[in-house]
């Protein structure tokens, strides 16, 4: 092993001289060289950009993959070199299991016909997202981090040999000042005219003798300084290149930018677009699928002598019910949470919201088929097949 004695005792004297004048500038004891402003605009533009990149590159990471662990194992295989092992993302697992329950429920029953089209929706809407979330990886969120473990880790580390260039060179003005201050104490008092008679000529000699050394002191600091400033010249204006390219930076990050956003918008289309189909595909079989859902309920079949809650001949029959004069009894009112939306067909009926819940109660002479449904201070009509009933 190259153990180099010099070597360690040279760095670790940088080292300490450095602390000193570290510690000297927090106290306010020493001078500092200060940067232009130009130069400190710079740093704080990089600071800025720095932040701003990570937290807009985290947050993104977030949005493409909400689940913790599985950006923690993501980060690991990444930092592993392994290929992340492929699994389906929630979309197709959804739709997986509507398919599996379809086939259990019989792809012939309404609610399994259905629930076979809507899994198959979920499946492609799944296949977009993961083309999204590779696509948004690749040109949105990889140059981000590209700069933050590229670019930022050499600028941050030219800065920091800035910060000990600087610091050397405070250190030998320092010296030198020092030096100095000590060479003019010792011409003052080599300029003494010296007492044979008091003094010792011995005293005369060696301040004749510390002048010539502190001479020789500032001579070597000069020199030390001349190196120093040499040195922080050079390592400030590679700084600054770094620092400016933060702009081509700016510039790169926008195209990036405007591309997420593409990625985004055609994603959504294409969301958009699968669950307009599926929609239409829904509507147009409503017909057939909600009567059939509803034939087997003893308490709104046809066979039972109840008509539908749609059939004009029962709208016509309750028409002779004024609504408005009819009050809730003071038992026997339910809560009622609606299934489905219901648009009001006169002035006599509730138009309702699916998932909402209304008061419902009976009165007497309304057909079987219908309530009266209350709503704050709306009140009117509603079918029954709309709502489930809950107390």
């Amino acid at each position: 092993m190259d153990f180099n004695v010099k070597k360690l005792a040279s760095d670790a004297g940088i080292f300490f001289t450095r602390a000193i004048q570290f510690t000297g500038e927090k106290f306010g004891q020493v001078e500092k060289t200060e940067l232009d402003a130009h130069f400190e605009n710079l740093l704080s533009r990089a600071d800025s950009t720095k932040n701003w990149t990570e937290k807009i590159f985290r947050q993104t990471e977030v949005l493409l993959q909400p689940n913790p662990s599985s950006r923690i194992e993501e980060f690991l295989y990444e930092k592993l070199d392994r290929t992340v092992p492929s699994r389906p993302n929630n979309e197709e697992l959804l739709g997986h299991y509507m398919q599996d329950a379809a086939k259990d429920f019989g792809p012939g029953t309404p609610y399994g016909s259905t629930l076979i089209k809507v899994g198959d929706c979920e499946r492609r809407l799944g296949s977009v997202q993961r083309e999204f979330l590779q696509t948004s990886a690749i040109g949105f969120l990889t140059p981000l981090r590209n700069f933050l473990e590229g670019d930022w880790r050499t600028i941050s580390k030219e800065r920091r040999l800035l910060e000990n260039r600087r610091l050397d060179l405070d250190s030998c003005k320092a010296r030198l000042k020092k030096s100095k201050l000590a060479e003019s104490k010792a011409a003052c008092e080599g300029e003494a005219v010296p007492d044979f008679q008091e003094t010792r000529p011995r005293n005369y000699v060696l301040s004749a003798s510390a002048s010539a050394l502190w001479s020789e002191e500032v001579d070597k600091a000069e020199h030390e300084l001349r190196v120093a400033q040499t040195e922080f010249d050079r390592q400030a204006e590679v700084t600054r290149l770094l620092l400016e390219g933060i702009s081509s930076t700016h510039v790169n990050h926008l195209r990036c930018l405007h591309e997420f956003v593409e990625a985004q918008t055609a994603y959504y289309k294409q969301c958009h677009l699968h669950m307009q189909d599926l929609q239409k595909e829904l509507d147009s079989s409503n017909g057939d699928v909600f009567p059939n859902a509803f034939a087997g309920n003893p308490g709104h079949s046809m066979a039972s002598g109840g008509s539908s809650p749609l059939d004009p001949a029962s709208a016509v029959e309750t028409d002779t019910l004024k609504i408005e004069e009819v009050q809730a009894p003071a038992t026997g009112t339910r809560k009622a949470k609606v299934l489905y939306d219901y648009d009001a067909a006169d002035t006599s009926e509730l138009s309702l919201l699916a998932d909402e819940l209304i008061t419902v109660y009976t009165v007497p002479g309304m057909d079987s088929d219908w309530l009266v449904g209350e709503r704050g201070n709306q009140k009117g009509k509603v079918p029954v097949t709309y709502l489930e009933l809950l107390s």
